[in-house]
């Protein structure tokens, strides 16, 4: 009977077997995240006129984008997403808004999202300051001078995040009380609006029904975010003093949205391409889109690609995720010949723009990705993650895995 169990089928069956849903999120990190954010609010150099200013979070990344709980995870600490309650932004030449929701102050400043001459890139332009109105809730609207908003904090972080490393007291998550930990905030200004940008987005034509309209117009109801971060070819010294105003969109919320859709073989196969990607050593930062070699971001937009382009039976039929990883290997490995990886939002963003800048060169990525096959790609996954895997199983279970020589004992 073994013979009929190829290596394709084990790895597609543990990891079927052992991905469990993930549990909500403990109490603790609640409580320790207040208390980085206060740490956070008290060395930003973001001034406000009203000491009851409120911070405002939400919890991206890869924390939120995954449902399901790997045996080995990929994913590390919550990236953390803030902005102040008395800041918004909206699209240029659109009207200021007379309503806002009860977590912005009474009076709130607003700018302007000003398309910059790189696609995915934007200026902030201060326009408006709201005003609520106690007799109708509603918000008046005041033009003020006009001036584009400085990018803070250009010069200390390579990408949008600011790293908060503390110590924590309470157990949680499997961690133990007293041990160091590591946390990324990304300071943004929060837009209400869909951005001007990626407005096709919503209308495309999509063949086989993904993202359906009920995700679509979650997606948009959403909105975006500006996080403060400039264009790589705007870090250079001919450029170095526009990169103070220049900012980028954030799909943080939209992709969470829209990869909490995905059915369970999608998951997956994401787990097993950043899995591999990492084995490999082919990635730099975690969520910088526009990172020196292969990112967590190319990873994830190959995977929202392949989730509107492929139809449902692609996933499911013959299913085999071995199979699935190495196509979308080797289709990103013909992305990276190409120097093309289009942005899922923006359409004429490319986020392959610089592949003279990598600190490897992208065509020998892309022959290690095109030479992947799935007999080799099971074999990794049996020595090096199964095996992992079996190492942190109680003892009785461990032993089994000492001696997998043949396909029987595995």
């Amino acid at each position: 009977m073994a013979d009929f169990f190829t290596d394709h089928d084990i790895v597609t069956n543990f990891l079927l077997d052992t991905c469990r849903l993930r549990p909500s999120f403990n109490v603790g990190l609640d409580a320790e995240m207040g208390l980085c954010l206060c740490a956070v609010a008290a060395t930003r150099r973001v001034s406000s006129d009203d000491n009851e200013t409120a911070v405002i979070t939400v919890i991206t990344g890869s924390v939120a984008e995954f449902y399901i709980e790997p045996m080995l995870s990929c994913v590390g600490d919550a990236d953390i997403m803030y902005h102040f309650s008395d800041r918004l932004t909206i699209p240029a030449g659109t009207a200021p808004p007379t309503q806002l929701p009860d977590q912005f102050d009474n009076c709130v400043k607003v700018c302007e999202i000003v398309d910059s001459e790189f696609p995915g890139y934007v200026y902030l332009m201060t326009s408006y300051l709201l005003t609520e109105c106690v007799d109708d809730d509603k918000y008046n609207a005041v033009e003020c001078q006009r001036g584009y908003l400085v990018s803070e904090n250009q010069e200390k972080h390579h990408g949008p995040a600011q790293v908060i490393e503390w110590s924590t007291t309470m157990p949680y998550v499997g961690r133990l009380a007293g041990s160091r930990r590591s946390q990324d905030f990304v300071y943004c200004y929060r837009c209400l609006s869909w951005p001007t940008r990626a407005a096709d987005w919503p209308t495309r034509h999509r063949n086989y029904g993904w993202p359906d309209s009920a995700t679509v117009e979650r997606v948009v109801s959403n909105g975006c975010d500006v996080v403060q971060v400039a264009h790589r070819q705007c870090r250079r010294d001919e450029w170095k003093w526009l990169k103070r105003y220049q900012w980028r969109l954030s799909f943080s919320r939209a992709e969470i949205v829209l990869l909490n859709s995905w059915n369970k073989v999608q998951q997956i196969v994401y787990h097993m391409l950043r899995v591999f990607v990492k084995t490999k050593q082919l990635t730099d930062s975690a969520n910088n889109s526009d990172a020196a070699t292969l990112s967590n971001y190319h990873i994830k937009t190959l995977m929202l690609w392949a989730c509107e382009l492929k139809p449902r039976s692609w996933w499911i039929d013959d299913l085999n995720v071995v199979r699935l990883s190495v196509e979308l290997l080797h289709t990103l490995g013909v992305w990276l010949t190409d120097a093309r990886c289009q942005h899922y939002f923006i359409h004429n963003c490319n986020l392959f723009d610089h592949p003279d800048n990598w600190d490897c060169s992208p065509l020998l990525i892309a022959s290690r990705l095109m030479s992947e096959t799935e007999a080799s790609l099971a074999e990794c996954f049996i020595n090096s993650y199964i095996r992992k895997c079996a190492q942190i199983c109680p003892d009785d279970v461990s032993r089994l895995f000492d001696d997998f020589t043949s396909r029987t004992k595995l």
